[in-house]
């Protein structure tokens, strides 16, 4: 199986398809590089596409040690999977974990983006909502610990923004829920507790996010609550950013509503590719109601 070397020595499984400009997809704590396979099939047909697993998640490797896991390592990761494969710059794509890594990855090294995509992201971003969920990453991760991923699986799969992905494809649902269970109860419990819970409030970030300049395309599902809020602050914050939500419909919209986002994804992907994606016009921006002048 195909793996890359991180920087510190942890190895990270990925799988690739097609060629021409290169496509990066960064997956979500729930999921892995298999979540991707509808888009790895569709863009595979134009692009170079790239899907690894998070370290953490077997086939890669899984680090005992809770030091190896952080939001900046997770963006690390990203860069060293493209330099393993020979790539200097990609079309950067993540949902809701590797959401909050596109992030940090375009804001760490904005060189190595073409675009960045962020899915499904802002979790635990809201200031007043914080310690809430450092406490809910702790008892997840110790659920993990204690029962095993099977066992936990059933439960996280019917979380609130989920049911809508059982309810529109319960054949999709089951296999995003039985690859769930397989994945490492030591991994998720080190990721939630290094990676989730201790990563930066997207707020805090809000200086440096006015200054990203890469093309950014933020996307949210519109039952998706805990990233509504701080996907209309990104908008409003990153002046390269264009948001999309997605009607009726929950977290995993990748898997939930393949077709639409794909759609999606590919215009944004044609329009920079092109050379036509510019920052927001500051005419668009005025404290006037009516925006007349």
């Amino acid at each position: 199986m195909p793996s890359a070397k991180a920087s510190d020595g942890v190895t990270l499984h990925y799988e690739e398809t097609g060629s021409g400009l290169p496509i990066i997809f960064v997956h979500e704590f729930a999921g892995d590089h298999r979540s991707w396979e509808p888009q790895l099939r569709h863009f595979g047909r134009r692009y170079r596409c790239i899907a690894y697993n998070a370290r953490g998640y077997p086939p890669s490797a899984v680090p005992e040690d809770v030091s190896f896991y952080s939001q900046a390592r997770a963006a690390d990761d990203i860069r060293d999977v493209l330099k393993h494969l020979g790539i200097d710059r990609a079309h950067v794509v993540g949902l809701s974990m590797g959401g909050f890594a596109t992030l940090h990855f375009g804001l760490t090294y904005p060189y190595m983006a073409v675009s960045l995509t962020v899915a499904g992201c802002g979790y635990g971003a809201e200031p007043g909502k914080r310690q809430q969920f450092q406490q809910e990453a702790e008892a997840a991760a110790a659920r993990f610990r204690s029962d095993g991923s099977q066992k936990v699986a059933e439960g996280y799969a019917l979380g609130a923004a989920r049911v809508q992905f059982q309810n529109k494809d319960p054949r999709g649902w089951d296999e995003f829920r039985r690859q769930l269970g397989e994945h490492s109860a030591t991994g998720s419990a080190l990721t939630l507790l290094g990676v989730q819970r201790d990563r930066p409030s997207l707020y805090d970030l809000k200086d440096k996010l006015a200054k990203l300049v890469v093309p950014t395309l933020i996307v949210n599902g519109d039952e998706d609550e805990p990233c509504l809020d701080p996907g209309l602050m990104l908008k409003r914050t990153i002046p390269s950013s264009a948001l999309v939500v997605l009607p009726r419909t929950g977290h995993t919209f990748n898997i939930e509503e393949p077709d639409l986002f794909n759609r999606v994804l590919g215009d944004f992907l044609a329009q920079v590719d092109a050379g036509r994606w510019t920052l927001r016009d500051p005419r668009s921006v005025s404290a006037s109601i009516l925006g007349s002048r």
